[in-house]
């Protein structure tokens, strides 16, 4: 615990550092251009830690909290999972000009053909009361010259241990548009050699959407499955914000008849 005369200096000390960047921001216009390159370089290390101070101090402070697990799930559900760009804070907010087979943190990956990307992704703070997930994540699609626009997200391997072609696996998101598009999922299960697929359509008539993937209909062979991931498929993406609040999967084994 800091003394009154502890406090008192670090008080001091605050308020006299805001007074010379008051004055430095007062003078900007009539110092010489050394002093003022100097001086830009000082303030523009201080707004980087200001900016990563205020990043960290958003997501602990607004709701719902970092690291909230609460999500919507069947109840006989036996694994669940929210990916990290919804879950937790990423080191970079953001990223411009996205280039196809980027990476946003360890689990997503951005497909497409443009021969100019004029993509951007942002990870943004949820605040609304109505939101489960602590982050979401924004695509801003200007001009697209590309054919396709995918993300892709690398399940763990969690969901991989005591999968069966019993198996239910389901998507809940919650998708936001500047206006209308068509949006696919489609989940993906290497087994040695092959892959099968199950596509399905979101159904975005609400904000709040949910699709199934019923593995009793593909061919997996359940000893020799390698992995799991789902892409989500963005058709004529061009002139769009895309927001998903967030994105949770779950599985449940299918109801024996």
């Amino acid at each position: 615990m800091k003394s009154s005369l502890g406090q008192y200096f670090d008080s001091m000390v605050q308020r006299r550092a805001l007074r010379r960047w008051r004055r430095a921001a007062e003078q900007a216009g009539q110092i010489d251009l050394g002093t003022l390159r100097a001086v830009r370089s000082q303030a523009r290390a201080l707004d980087r830690q200001l900016e990563r101070l205020a990043h960290v101090a958003d997501g602990r402070l607004a709701l719902p909290m970092i690291g909230s697990n609460a999500m919507r799930k069947p109840a006989s559900a036996d694994w669940s999972w929210r990916p990290e760009l919804w879950r937790g804070p990423m080191p970079a907010r953001g990223l411009s000009a996205v280039e196809s087979q980027t990476m946003f943190g360890a689990e997503a990956t951005v497909f497409h053909d443009c021969a100019t990307s004029e993509l951007t992704l942002r990870q943004i703070r949820n605040t609304r009361e109505a939101d489960l997930a602590p982050f979401g994540l924004r695509l801003d699609v200007f001009r697209f010259d590309g054919s396709f626009l995918s993300l892709v997200l690398d399940l763990p391997q969690e969901a991989i241990h005591g999968l069966r072609r019993r198996h239910i696996v389901r998507m809940d998101t919650t998708v936001e548009m500047e206006r209308p598009i068509e949006i696919f999922a489609r989940l993906n299960v290497k087994h040695g050699p092959n892959t099968d697929q199950v596509v399905r359509e979101l159904p975005l008539q609400q904000p709040e959407v949910m699709v199934e993937f019923d593995l009793g209909y593909t061919k997996i062979n359940e000893k020799r499955i390698e992995k799991i991931w789902v892409d989500l498929i963005f058709e004529t993406p061009e002139m769009n914000q895309i927001t998903l609040r967030d994105l949770t999967f779950s599985r449940r084994p299918r109801a024996e008849v």
